[in-house]
């Protein structure tokens, strides 16, 4: 420890320091720390700014209380940085502890591309005089492993990174603190200066930091006796037979097997089961014999197939012939009889048994026998799906057969891609299940008292409580509990339950395993979930465990409820409620799709929800922060990516489409001429890639994922997809609008022409006079699409593209949608149908359709609105009405209600103007707020007097914003308005 004395400021002296080693490791937990002296001068109005980044997430400690997380997802080229005002947590004249952790990835996901460890932070001073730097990342920082996480935790899902598994033995977490022994620790290594690759680019935080909010249950739902299945463990299959996808994001498949042998101690059953096989069909092989087809049960997605095996050793086989996106394969194993597991590459001896740990991993895998790597965008890869010696080596019956005819085939799993006693395998399939009453006093386990709440014991079964937050949350773990050591405690969360139903989050391992030293201790995750219900489930308790505090801390984007609604129909009331939550839950550092299965930046869901956010908090710089994010995915598409930053290159057109849309609308809402010349030239260089691939016909054929619903019409991944080449109209109509805004003349007719052109061509070659509607695509072959659509018509009144006799047929299949046509299968779709709706005065219409469709989410307890309706049909069983029961694209009725029932609409840039054209909408009253860009709201309240039509109204909206009132059609309006300021 030493003073650091004044030097010449730079705006950055640190270097980037990580530990000797690899300069990428998986999943690894490191700590880092430095004590300084730092002395108080007293000056008035200084500031002592605390500014860092890191590769992939940090959390940020002060003299022991944390002081952020971070940084926000981004491109490794633009990374930002985060700076925190840290005076008033340092002590003067003595020593004071800087401590950060870094969580490093090692694997791309998502919402992040692979780059490699690193920590950059500097401290600095700055007051009149100028600036000193106190503190900078150098050699002289000590590191260490956080020897509390597992390492071999698996995949949360294939868009996030890992689990936690915190083991709180034998870890002093007071290293936060001064006067910590740090002499095992070693010194970190200076890797680079400022400015160094991946991370040539640092730019300043642009958006806020977000909140963590304790948030409290509302009760404990349920108490259960359970057991576990006997053996459990989940497996890295991507990994293991694709080493090199660790440094992408891209689905691929692949052919190979996981082996083992399985020692029955006696004659029995034994059951093989997957209950999140991550996209990879359990199919098993036992002593040669494949399973057959029929044999397999369970409710989809899980699959279980049991065998009676005599006593003695057998050859199992799991068959890997599929692909993954980097989900974790979960697999257990359960007997009544006692078994072991070992690799076949072990002897007989030192075989692992069940429910014990161990020091080799029980399997081994073979292959891969072929592999691909598929982007949506490239020419397609395929590979062999039966390849000879694949096909030959199924049949092996013994573990000497194996290892005689195919040694050099089978090899040794990494232990870092495979963990053993799985949570999400133990909390999801248990063999023994027994509700028991509810003792009134565990309540407290969720209260915010110094009363702890007591989880009983069972004498051979583990304790399970259900805990009901009330409502979906997202955010960090945090809890208190007094527990004997080794008592282990298993956190799980989920979204929805009905009538003693659950449904498990397939496809994502949404747990954590806390392992208990003896006495009282706390703990705060690092990693963010999304849920509604946490299961806690304790195991191997010596001792019942007191739990005094249990909590999410609730962390979203910073907004207040600036915007509200309230109207005549209480459906409708709860509706608005319900899609304004969603929304603030799917603002994170960016806007998500969901904050439980993905937590991604879907940059299509994004447009939809940035009109939500302006009408229901007017936030703009979320907003401006991820239109400028989608053009630094250039460089893996010109297409530009369709959710970003991502480790996986994928383009949806409509979603770049949709995306330009935004922009320009962004310019509309905030009036921020500069924004428009800054993203102009992106719009103009993904739109003209575009136009390049327009056709002989004057269409675009694209080969891609032509995606616009979850729904069964015609979108062909290769062909004309007729609602993509209409989304083009529109982008290009937008394109020229934002052209004009940034005074580029020449470029906005240019884009009109465009614009023009395609218009002409769909009418031509995509309207079925025999049928009177536009077909939904072109297959490759010059077929016509089957299916006709709601979709596509929908889309085509959207965007302007029939007009005369088409337009008013169009009209007739939107105001009473024919049962032939393919039906809206997502409230996202509704989005546009809506817009549709509103564009053509069909209000009421529009209205009915929400309290249909929505209703029946609100009527089936949904506290935040979900991905796709229950009638959807495309779960994976019927049980399962949704996947995501929290889903920003299906949040619209937040703003429709605003712009069209209330009718406040901007009419000029950054709405110096405003419209109020309130539509009854089939309400007899409404009222509500609407935030303004930059400060103030518009208030408005409508009655309807039926007897004389007439609308009385009532607007409060700052004086310098223009209003333009009309009355809806009908009625003679009455209007009151109270200029404020």
């Amino acid at each position: 420890m030493k003073t650091i004395s004044r030097r010449n400021y730079t705006m950055w002296q640190a270097s980037w320091i990580w530990a000797q080693g690899e300069a990428s490791p998986r999943n690894e937990w490191r700590c880092f720390r430095k004590t300084f002296h730092y002395e108080d001068e007293g000056t008035a109005g200084a500031e002592t700014k605390l500014k860092l980044t890191a590769d992939s997430r940090y959390v940020l400690y002060v003299n022991g209380t944390q002081v952020g997380r971070g940084p926000v997802r981004a491109f490794p080229a633009n990374l930002p940085y985060d700076e925190y005002e840290i005076g008033h947590l340092l002590n003067g004249g003595t020593a004071n502890t800087i401590a950060v952790i870094v969580l490093h990835y090692g694997l791309a996901t998502f919402q992040y591309l692979r780059g490699r460890g690193g920590l950059l932070l500097q401290v600095d001073r700055c007051d009149a005089g100028g600036t000193e730097t106190l503190l900078a990342t150098d050699a002289s920082w000590q590191t260490a492993l956080h020897a509390a996480y597992d390492a071999t935790s698996q995949r949360i899902s294939c868009q996030l990174p890992f689990t936690e598994r915190f083991d709180s033995r034998g870890w002093d977490e007071g290293w936060k603190q001064s006067g910590f022994d740090a002499s095992g620790w070693s010194n970190a290594e200076v890797i680079g200066a400022a400015g160094m690759a991946p991370w040539t680019t640092l730019s300043p935080r642009p958006i806020p930091y977000l909140t963590e909010e304790p948030m409290y249950p509302a009760r404990v739902e349920e108490m259960n006796f359970v057991k576990p299945v006997t053996w459990s463990a989940a497996f890295d299959v991507r990994t293991l037979l694709v080493p090199e996808s660790v440094n992408h994001a891209n689905p691929i498949s692949f052919v190979g097997l996981l082996a083992a042998v399985v020692t029955m101690a006696e004659e029995g059953v034994l059951t093989i089961g997957s209950v999140d096989n991550g996209r990879i069909p359990l199919r098993v092989s036992l002593g040669g014999k494949w399973c057959a087809e029929a044999d397999y049960y369970g409710e989809a997605p899980q699959q279980f197939v049991q065998a009676r095996l005599a006593a003695g050793e057998h050859l199992m086989l799991l068959d890997l012939n599929r692909g993954s996106h980097g989900h974790a394969y979960h697999l257990g194993l359960h007997s009544d009889v006692s078994f072991d597991v070992r690799s076949p590459l072990e002897e007989g001896s030192g075989s692992a048994s069940h429910g014990t740990p161990e020091a080799t991993v029980p399997f081994a895998v073979i292959g891969p026998f072929g592999f691909a790597e598929h982007i949506d965008h490239q020419p397609e890869q395929t590979i062999d799906r039966e390849p000879a010696i694949y096909m030959e080596l199924k049949q092996a019956a013994t573990q000497q057969q194996l290892l005689d005819d195919y040694r050099d085939l089978v090899r040794e799993i990494d232990p870092r891609l495979y963990h053993t006693s799985d949570v999400y395998s133990q909390t999801a399939w248990r063999v023994v299940d027994r509700p028991q009453p509810m003792p009134a006093s565990l309540q407290r386990a969720v209260l915010p008292s110094s009363d702890a709440g007591i989880i009983p014991l069972h004498a051979e079964l583990d304790t399970e409580i259900l805990i009901d937050f009330g409502r979906e949350l997202t955010g960090y773990i945090a809890f208190e509990l007094d527990a004997g050591e080794g008592t282990i405690v298993d956190f799980y969360g989920f979204e929805y339950m009905r009538d003693g139903w659950r449904q498990y989050t397939y496809e994502l391992d949404n747990t954590l395993r806390y392992t208990c030293r003896e006495g009282r201790q706390s703990y705060t995750s690092l990693v963010r979930r999304g849920l509604r219900y946490m299961a806690v489930t304790v195991r191997g308790a010596s001792r019942p465990v007191k739990l005094f505090d249990v909590k999410l801390l609730q962390s979203n984007f910073p907004v207040s409820n600036a915007g509200t609604f309230q109207s005549s129909d209480a459906m409708l009331n709860e509706i608005w409620c319900i899609s304004r939550d969603t929304t603030r839950m799917c603002m994170e550092d960016t806007f998500v799709d969901c904050p439980a299965y993905e937590q991604t930046f879907w940059v299509g869901d994004a447009r939809n929800a940035s009109l939500i956010n302006y009408y229901a908090f007017g936030s703009t710089e979320i907003v401006e922060r991820i239109l400028r994010l989608v053009p630094e995915s250039a460089f893996q598409t010109p297409l530009y990516g369709d959710q970003v930053p991502s480790g996986w290159s994928s383009a949806i057109p409509n979603w770049t489409f949709f995306w330009v849309t935004a922009c320009l609308e962004h310019y509309e809402y905030t009036g921020n001429a500069a924004f428009a010349r800054e993203l102009w030239p992106h719009v103009r260089f993904t739109l003209e890639h575009y136009l390049e691939k327009i056709d002989e016909r004057g269409l675009l054929r694209i080969k891609g994922w032509n995606l616009l619903d979850w729904a069964a019409f015609e979108q062909p991944e290769d062909g004309v997809v007729s609602p993509q080449n209409m989304f083009l109209v529109k982008a290009l109509r937008d394109a020229a609008l934002l052209a004009a805004a940034a005074e580029d003349e020449a470029e906005q007719g240019k884009f009109e022409d465009a614009a023009d052109r395609l218009r002409s061509a769909i009418n031509a070659h995509l309207w079925d006079e025999r049928r009177q509607a536009y077909i939904d695509c072109i297959h490759v072959d010059g077929s016509p699409s089957s299916t006709l659509s709601m979709q596509t018509q929908v889309v085509a009144s959207l965007c302007g593209i029939a007009d005369g006799e088409r337009a008013e047929t169009l009209k007739g299949y939107i105001m009473n949608p024919p049962a032939a046509f393919v039906q809206i299968g997502s409230p996202f779709m509704s989005f546009f149908y809506h817009e549709a709706l509103a564009k053509l005065g069909l209000h009421e219409v529009m209205t009915k359709d929400m309290l249909s469709g929505y209703g029946a989410m609100v009527d089936k307890g949904a506290t935040t609105v979900w991905e796709v309706y229950p009638t959807s049909n495309i779960s994976y069983n019927e049980n399962m009405l949704t996947r995501s029961h929290c889903h920003a694209w299906s949040a619209g009725p937040a703003f429709f209600l605003g712009s069209e029932v209330l009718g406040i609409r901007g009419v000029t840039p950054g709405w110096t103007k405003v419209g109020i054209t309130p539509q009854p909408s089939g309400l007899t009253w409404a009222r509500g707020s609407v935030p303004l860009p930059g400060s103030g709201r518009i208030d408005v309240s409508w009655q309807l007097d039926e007897a004389s039509k007439i609308m009385k109204l009532r607007v409060a909206a700052p004086a310098s914003v223009e209003l333009d009132i009309a009355g809806p059609e009908g009625y003679e309006l009455a209007a009151e308005v109270i200029a404020i300021g």
